[in-house]
């Protein structure tokens, strides 16, 4: 921008706390960037328009926004350079905002994209992404066209295709194709990353819990059609069993069915071995967060959801004993290592990009503890052993998740 003059205007699109927080933290963190205007286009419309009507070098804007900027804003995009922060956000090439970003996507000159996990579901989110980055001079202009350059039909049924396969050799064949545009760096080359240790801490259910576990397991395979597990049902069946290794299940009404509280002793146990060292508590379902907030105030400790400025400054402060998040809200980009350097997972993702996006929150530069341990509270004998096996095989198919459910329930 200010040496060789090849750009003068850049956007900078990140998930809504990073476009917050992190991007001006940083500019601000570093002295060769203090020169740097920069000006951030989130709030409400009115916010947005007077921050993007400023006279800065950069501007920041959140993903969820992009559709509304190119659509509807009224504001010109003369952009010559555009940076994408967590480009898999863009891996859908059916979305609103990508559609969006590449009516415009011509008129920029300088492209960028940043993301730690460009296949969390496998080769076929790269085509979205790569058709964003170089207009599809690599991987082809239509989706269709890169499917049958590099993939072949796999879960059918008739002629219709729920998943796909790597042809022979196709992998080294993309890999080749986007090389020259890609630069891939692991932190562990670069960086003197602290040790990371990964343990499980298992629970037990009782004779009577699992009658009760496997009563209720029975009465989900009697709701199947013709008692064959799809796709589509294979999320919902998983989500149920998930609740139920938890501890409770949502009823057809809505209501929490509570089934027992092994995984809530668990935590009590971590909690007291901290002894007052920061904790991150990773949950999944809502009613995971009432019963963990019931428990942590019964044991009188201090503890906030990251959900809010003040909540994660408080953390990366070291004023919070016990800190809980949600992936779907957390995983992506936030600078949460100051805060501590213990995750703990009360409950399991099948998402391998959510689950590494998450650990990334601690484990990451700047993280100043010589070890990060990210616990796993898995209840024996149920999905959560299956899903752990998935994470740690780093197998991110559809297909792990119909198998594991078809396991559970014995199909």
């Amino acid at each position: 921008m200010f040496d060789s003059f090849d750009v003068h205007k850049v956007l900078v699109i990140a998930p809504l706390r990073v476009a917050r927080n992190t991007w001006s933290a940083e500019i601000e963190k570093w002295e060769h960037l203090q020169d740097l205007k920069y000006s951030i286009a989130i709030g409400t419309e009115a916010e947005r328009l007077a921050a993007l009507n400023q006279q800065a070098d950069i501007y920041i804007i959140n993903r969820e926004n992009v559709q509304w900027l190119v659509e509807k804003s009224g504001v010109p995009f003369d952009f010559d350079m555009l940076i994408v922060d967590e480009l898999s956000s863009f891996k859908s090439w059916q979305s609103k905002r990508f559609r969006s970003l590449m009516k415009l996507r011509p008129k920029v000159k300088r492209i960028v994209g940043l993301t730690g996990t460009p296949s969390s579901n496998g080769y076929m989110d790269l085509f979205a992404e790569f058709r964003l980055l170089d207009l599809g001079q690599r991987l082809g202009r239509f989706i269709g066209q890169y499917r049958n350059a590099y993939f072949k039909p796999d879960k059918m049924n008739g002629p219709i295709v729920y998943s796909y396969k790597l042809l022979p050799g196709a992998e080294q064949q993309i890999y080749n194709k986007i090389s020259d545009i890609t630069i891939s760096m692991k932190s562990t080359d670069y960086l003197n990353m602290p040790e990371l240790v990964s343990s499980d801490y298992e629970v037990y259910l009782d004779e009577k819990e699992k009658e009760r576990y496997e009563e209720l397991k029975k009465d989900l395979v009697l709701q199947l059609p013709d008692g064959e597990i799809t796709a589509a049902n294979a999320a919902a069946l998983s989500g149920k069993l998930c609740q139920m290794a938890n501890g409770a299940i949502y009823t057809e009404d809505g209501t929490v069915l509570e089934i027992h509280d092994k995984k809530l002793d668990a935590l009590e146990d971590i909690v007291e071995a901290a002894n007052g060292k920061p904790i991150l508590l990773i949950y999944w379902f809502r009613h995971d967060m009432d019963r963990i907030a019931k428990k942590l105030i019964e044991l009188k400790v201090q503890f906030e959801k990251l959900d809010t400025d003040a909540s994660i400054k408080k953390w990366n402060n070291g004023e919070l004993p016990v800190a809980i998040l949600h992936p779907m809200s957390g995983g992506h980009g936030l600078n949460l290592q100051s805060g501590g350097s213990t995750i703990v997972w009360f409950g399991m993702t099948w998402s391998l990009e959510l689950y590494q996006q998450t650990i990334a929150r601690l484990w990451r530069q700047g993280q100043t503890a010589n070890t990060v341990v990210v616990q796993h509270i898995v209840t024996k004998g149920t999905i959560d052993e299956r899903i752990l096996k998935a994470l740690s095989q780093k197998d991110n198919t559809q297909s792990a998740l119909i198998d594991a459910v078809k396991a559970n329930l014995q199909i």
